[in-house]
């Protein structure tokens, strides 16, 4: 045997398995030498030529007699490499030839796929994890290797110790040391990684240990403390595979339980043994004792029967152990169990589980609770006509209750012997079915609570009811688990009429379109005639709501034509930018409404208001003023009150929220398209004014579902809510083009604007100053500066001089300035009107300097300090086309603030932000002025950014911050900015590296 890196002289090669290695070695000559280890590096390359160990002395018996020789360490891994790459020619000696036929048999095997992985405790925390050909593999291989062997390859030292028993043995560790090795060399060379997710579980964890080991240069681990008994049960789970690979049974131990055919027989009980793997392959323990054809079967073969008896054995001793009233059952199987010990052992099917034996339990026996079932019976079907007066809450639903168990009835008696008896099973309904005596004492206590507290329910009380047993039933199923199966019942169920509809949550494809009354001269569409169904529908219960419909889809009109349905007098309460949108709204759609105008200095008091109620049916103020003159309000006895834009009483603290709470009205009514701006709590405050008492007191809202469903973001409690609130909580969106298919489309886009290098300087002044604030204040302090900071860094992107307050020159200092007058160039060349928003009235007068000096127009600026008087004639101009005696002039200027809500300025093509207010809610109701119905023209919406800066990150988070208005309707404002900590202010406000001034 010579090796082609070697001399042409070179001497034979020689190999030895001794302790567990194959050993290299010349005769005559001892090692190797460095040959082989060059041919190794060759053929393996140089990082696996360590795969050639040290050199040791080894006493062999040679045919010479005993000598010591010095040999070399090769790796399995290493020789099949060498024979494969053709360093080996020639004729090999019988060693070698030997070594190389094992090799090929062990690469055959890895090829194919007949091994198995095995992990070993070696002691002292240490384990092994190495490849295994299949047992049947090495036995079959086994007597024709050792019968080949040659002496040399046995490694012995005396005569005696080459016997066949030694060869034998020898043939299966060189074949087991092949397999090994390959298989390792194999992932080695592929990159292989086993593919765990979930790593927190220490059996993950375990397992990747493992796969880490099998493919790893050495089989050795020291395991992690707390994966140690995770280990074990790897272990166990790769024994299981390597058993069933070579043939052998695995099987579960298993009780099966079946009905007595007459209640008052014994309970059969078997136990049965059952493939793992394949669950209807199974025998009973008769069959094992016996060795029926069932039992041969499942044995695979009858030299693999000893298993079956053996697992039958350890499933006898755990039932004697863990099931100790199993006791005489095991002795006499056939005499099966009575009811008490039927109970018991389904009661402990998971401590059976824990000793390895799984109880089946009849088909039609199951694990359930009962739960307390409520029919609703309406006192009337509130079909009456539309204009029908009713008092708040002035229908009841009277409920029956009963209890029940998969939806069946149970009668009393039934319950309370289950709640008495020593056993859970109960036959119901001619099914026997199990439940925990606690759970009927529970449903007992329930029912007679329902039953004298439930009984006859407003609505209000009975949507609370329905939300409550709601939220009991889901939390039964989370923590009823599997033997629960659906949970509970606690539900209220409905027949027809107004329950139904309400506890449905009077979705918006299921509502009647209401009637329109004589005289209303508007044509409303499909989604406003269901509104009015649903205010109408709300009016003959008694009951409130808020329209929460998007701005612009028409909640005016919907909210007109139900007054006009009415008997007077109603109270509309409103922004003061929108009184005169009212009085010119109902002049057109209403005119058989009188309105009266509560509003000046020479409006009604006390005395004179009940006067003037006889000769009008409609009065319309402001909030200011509802909210000052709220005692004279309070004398009128009101069929409808209207709050529009109904975000006015958001907070409930402010006089104005408490005063609107205060109004008796048959019905409120809530008017807006953003019921919630920057919190849960304004939800509350809007639906507590229109249906008192729905969501309970403040701290009950909060405890229930505001820390859920802001903090944790708890999708039961925002099931919970939203099925509470939706029957008086109808919305719609523009979104939906099915409501509105010829509303033109809406374009929003950022128009990017550079700063110069002077708010550049400005603007990094701020940042330095604010960083270190944010890091040396806390509390309130610290939330005051960094709001003062934020604003301060809006202005100095609007323009240096809005920050600086000194009337300074405009041209040519501002990149936000510069893009916005391309637009307006722009819009000019288009002949388009626009609205321009600022939220700050500083900015909107800089702006009406700038567009005079800029572009010699004199354009109107409406915000907060405008008259009523004024602020109409400019509505009336623009909407005209916006002819002024100063000359025409394409743009309205507009405080966000004083201009955002309420106004129809449908003219307009185009929408600019000049500076955003960092709330979407906020800046999407200023857009909906010109985006709404009535808009013949596709509505273009430019919103003002500086690129690198503050403006830009926010326009990326705001965006995010809609969620919460799509869970429960509303969306966020901008009061979170000054919660957030040092290091995120810092990645929100500083300036891109290359915007920063040098």
């Amino acid at each position: 045997m010579t090796l082609r890196a070697g001399t042409p002289t070179a001497a034979a090669l020689q190999l030895t398995w001794l302790d567990g290695d194959i050993m290299a070695w010349q005769p005559g000559r001892g090692a190797y030498g460095g040959n082989l280890n060059a041919a190794v590096s060759r053929a393996l390359g140089p990082a696996v030529g360590s795969a050639v160990g040290s050199l040791r002395v080894a006493r062999l018996l040679l045919p010479d007699g005993p000598a010591s020789v010095m040999c070399q360490r090769i790796d399995p891994a290493a020789l099949v490499a060498l024979a494969r790459s053709g360093a080996l020619d020639g004729a090999p000696g019988p060693s070698v030839a030997w070594f190389t036929a094992a090799a090929q048999l062990a690469d055959h095997l890895v090829r194919e796929g007949r091994i198995i992985p095995v992990v070993d405790d070696l002691g002292d925390g240490w384990h092994q994890a190495r490849w295994h050909p299949l047992r049947g593999d090495v036995e079959a291989a086994r007597e024709a290797m050792s019968a080949s062997m040659p002496a040399v390859v046995v490694g012995a030292t005396r005569p005696d110790d080459d016997t066949a028993e030694r060869r034998g043995q020898v043939a299966a560790e060189v074949l087991e040391a092949f397999v090994d090795a390959l298989a390792r060399l194999a992932l080695q060379y592929s990159g292989w990684r086993a593919d765990l997710t979930d790593t927190r579980r220490s059996s993950s964890r375990a397992t990747r240990q493992v796969a880490r080991a099998l493919g790893n240069h050495t089989p050795r681990f020291r395991p992690d403390y707390d994966v140690f008994d995770a280990l074990g049960e790897v272990a166990a789970a790769l024994d299981q595979v390597a058993r069933r690979a070579e043939g052998e049974p695995v099987v579960r131990a298993r009780l099966r339980l079946d009905l007595p055919d007459e209640i008052d027989q014994p309970w059969p009980l078997t136990l049965e043994l059952a493939d793992v793997a394949d669950a209807g392959r199974w025998c009973t323990a008769h069959d094992v004792t016996t060795a029926s054809p069932l039992a041969l079967d499942l044995a695979g073969a009858e030299r693999w029967m000893w298993r079956l008896e053996a697992a039958l054995g350890t499933a006898r001793q755990a039932l004697s152990t863990e099931a100790p009233w199993l006791g005489e059952w095991l002795t006499d199987p056939s005499a099966g169990i009575d009811l008490d010990q039927a109970a018991a052992t389904i009661a402990a099917v998971d401590e059976l589980a824990d000793i390895g034996v799984l109880l089946l339990s009849p088909a039609r026996l199951t694990r359930r609770r009962p739960g307390t079932r409520g029919t609703t019976r309406t006192t009337d079907a509130a079909d009456g006509a539309a204009n029908e007066p009713s008092g708040q809450f002035g229908r009841s639903a009277i409920v029956d209750w009963e209890v029940v168990v998969d939806g069946t009835p149970i009668d009393e008696a039934t319950l309370q012997r289950a709640a008495e008896s020593a056993t859970s099973l109960i036959d119901v309904g001619g099914r026997w079915v199990q439940i925990d005596r606690d759970d009927a004492r529970r449903a007992l206590e329930n029912l007679a609570e329902h039953r004298r507290d439930h009984t006859e329910l407003n609505a209000i009380d009975l949507l609370r009811l329905a939300a409550e047993l709601d939220a009991l039933d889901t939390a039964g199923d989370s923590l009823a688990g599997e033997a629960a199966d659906d949970g509970p019942d606690r539900v209220l169920r409905t027949t027809e009429g107004w329950a139904d509809l309400l506890l449905r949550g009077l979705p918006d494809d299921s509502l009647r379109e209401g009637f329109v009354p004589d005289g209303f001269t508007a044509t409303l569409r499909p989604y406003q005639r269901r509104g009015l169904g649903w205010l109408q529908f709300l009016h003959r219960l008694g009951l409130g709501g808020c329209l929460a419909d998007d701005m612009g889809l028409g909640k005016t009109p919907t909210t007109l034509a139900h007054l006009a349905g009415l008997p007077g007098p109603h109270l509309v309460v409103c922004p003061l930018s929108v009184v005169r949108n009212w009085q010119r709204e109902t002049a057109r759609f209403a005119p058989g409404l009188r309105v009266l105008v509560h509003h000046g200095s020479d409006r009604a008091d006390a005395a004179s208001l009940p006067v003037l109620l006889a000769d009008h049916d409609l009065v319309v103020t402001t909030y200011q003023v509802a909210t000052r003159d709220v005692e004279v309000l309070r004398a009128v006895s009101w069929q409808c009150v209207v709050l529009d834009e109904a975000q006015a009483v958001k907070n409930p603290a402010t006089h104005t929220a408490k005063a609107m709470r205060r109004l008796p009205a048959v019905q409120h009514i809530a008017l807006t398209g953003t019921p919630v701006e920057n919190r849960l709590s304004e939800l509350w405050s809007i639906l507590d004014t229109v249906a008192p008492g729905l969501l309970g007191n403040q701290q009950q809202f909060r405890r229930r579902f505001v820390v859920p469903i802001e903090r944790h973001h708890d999708p039961v409690a925002t099931t919970a809510l939203r099925q509470l609130t939706s029957p008086f909580l109808l919305r719609r969106t523009k979104a939906d083009r099915s409501l509105v298919p010829d509303l033109p489309d809406k374009v929003e886009q950022i128009a990017w604007a550079p700063l110069t290098r002077e708010q550049a300087t400005m603007y990094q002044a701020v940042v330095d100053q604010l960083l270190l604030d944010a890091e040396n204040a806390s509390g309130m302090r610290r939330r005051g500066l960094v709001l003062a900071a934020l604003t301060r860094l809006k202005q100095i992107c609007n323009h240096p001089a809005h920050a600086l307050g000194d009337g300074s020159r405009l041209a040519g200092r501002s990149g936000k300035l510069a893009r916005f007058d391309e637009l307006i160039t722009d819009l000019h060349e288009a002949g388009e009107q626009a609205l321009v928003f600022t939220q700050f009235r500083e900015m909107g007068l800089l702006l009406q300097r700038h567009l005079l000096e800029r572009f010699g127009q004199h354009t109107p600026f409406l915000h907060g300090g405008v008259s009523k008087a004024a602020r109409d004639r400019m509505v009336d101009t623009f909407q005209a086309g916006g002819q002024t005696e100063s000359g025409a002039s394409p743009l309205l200027l507009v405080s966000l603030k004083a201009g955002g809500t309420g106004l129809n300025l449908t003219a307009a093509s185009r929408v600019v932000h000049y500076d955003r207010w960092w709330n979407p809610a906020v800046e999407d109701q200023a857009t909906d002025r010109a985006w709404r119905i009535g808009q013949q023209q596709a509505v273009f919406v430019h919103k003002l950014v500086c690129q690198g800066t503050i403006e830009e990150r926010v326009d990326t988070l705001i965006n995010d911050k809609r969620a919460l208005a799509n869970a429960v309707v509303g969306t966020t404002g901008e009061t979170w900015l000054s919660e957030l900590s040092t290091d995120e202010l810092r990645d929100l406000v500083v300036l891109d590296h290359a915007l920063r001034p040098t």
